[in-house]
């Protein structure tokens, strides 16, 4: 696979923006409500370099990029919480865990509204941030619907911890150690050992593009982009 210098330029912007916020966004949220540990440690900030993960964030993205797999993932450093400093530990806990997510489906949106302000941009620079834009767009959405599945440690999987019923939440929350290997279970094994047995186990990465597609959709209607 080749990969151009203005590949990188057009992709690496967008990935560290809706990192950066997205991770910012917990701990400014968990500040407010009542915990200061992400603030104390300085994680609630727009320095890149204090959220990105050498493995998470560059060298586990790579790899599956380089290897074809049926859908790309990584992380960041997870923005440090005590929920038991919160007001309200279950449903403030669930606030925090949306405030990822829900920063980058606005991250998103100023994109798409960004469409409209291209015929203003210098002949020379249109393309590139034509692209920056798209694949700002594309990275703030795919980000949101990821870490929106419900297995801890993902936000969704802190979500329905915080919603569900204490019997059904509590085996679930357990399961937050594991969330890294089951991920990469279910998004890039499963469909490997269904190809060698002629099956189609690609099921969690179809319904993710599914739902990825019906927000994109949605985004580009209600900016006028369609």
């Amino acid at each position: 696979m080749n990969i151009s210098l203005y590949d990188v330029s057009v992709w690496v912007l967008p990935v560290i923006i809706a990192i950066t916020f997205h991770e910012a966004a917990h701990g400014f949220v968990a500040h407010r409500l009542g915990d200061n540990t992400a603030w104390q440690l300085g994680r609630v900030s727009f320095n890149p370099f204090k959220h990105i993960d050498p493995f998470g964030t560059i060298i586990l993205p790579g790899v599956l990029l380089l290897a074809h797999s049926p859908f790309l993932f990584g992380y960041a450093k997870p923005v440090p919480a005590n929920f038991r400093n919160l007001k309200h530990p279950r449903l403030d806990m669930v606030w925090v865990a949306l405030a990822g997510p829900a920063t980058n489906i606005i991250l998103a949106t100023a994109a798409a509204l960004a469409f409209h302000a291209l015929p203003f941009v210098p002949a020379n620079a249109a393309q590139w941030t034509l692209d920056n834009l798209k694949n700002a767009f594309l990275i703030n959405i795919v980000l949101a619907i990821f870490n929106m599945m419900p297995i801890p440690p993902l936000d969704g999987g802190r979500v329905a911890v915080g919603l569900l019923p204490r019997p059904l939440a509590y085996p679930l929350s357990r399961l937050e150690p594991y969330g890294l290997l089951i991920l990469i279970g279910l998004l890039i094994l499963l469909p490997i050992l269904g190809a060698q047995l002629g099956l189609n186990l690609d099921v969690i990465s179809a319904i993710l593009r599914t739902l990825t597609g019906y927000v994109i959709q949605a985004l580009l209607l209600i900016t006028g982009n369609t």
